[in-house]
């Protein structure tokens, strides 16, 4: 089973709206027995807070569920459980790779390197555009299950 996990700031955008896209994605190519996908965050800001409401409206508006996610903080437990830990922004990358101890297996990534782009996935939070965020995930996130063979 491949095991994904994705990361933001506070784990209420970005990482849980990258989170049920994908599980959506999986679920419709009944691959849901070859891959586990959670999310987590870099600070502590929101631990236990739910999915944020502009995120629970674009993905409803684009009919996938969204389930009753809490935000947590990304451990260093996590490296070791987890094969892809991709961040959403050159921010998150530097704190995943302190809380890892580093990279040495090269399984932090930046969303949209799958997609050819080095730039960051907009925080909804600051930016109130949770349909901009939306497409910049599904372009990385169509582009890394080509990667992952989905």
């Amino acid at each position: 089973m491949i095991k994904i996990l994705f990361i933001c700031h506070g784990n209420i955008c970005r990482s849980t709206m990258a989170q049920y896209m994908m599980e959506d994605m999986i679920r419709k190519a009944h691959a849901e027995n070859r891959f586990y996908v959670d999310s987590a965050a870099t600070s502590r800001e929101e631990i236990g807070n739910g999915v944020h409401y502009g995120t629970r409206r674009k993905l409803a508006e684009v009919g996938i569920p969204c389930g009753n996610h809490k935000a947590r903080q990304m451990t260093r437990r996590d490296y070791d459980e987890f094969d892809y830990i991709i961040g959403m922004d050159d921010e998150n990358m530097y704190y995943m790779k302190r809380i890892a101890g580093g990279d040495p297996e090269g399984k932090i990534h930046l969303l949209l390197e799958y997609a050819g782009l080095n730039r960051d996935i907009a925080d909804p939070w600051y930016t109130g555009n949770f349909d901009e965020t939306y497409e910049d995930l599904k372009l990385g996130l169509n582009a890394f299950a080509k990667e992952i063979g989905l």
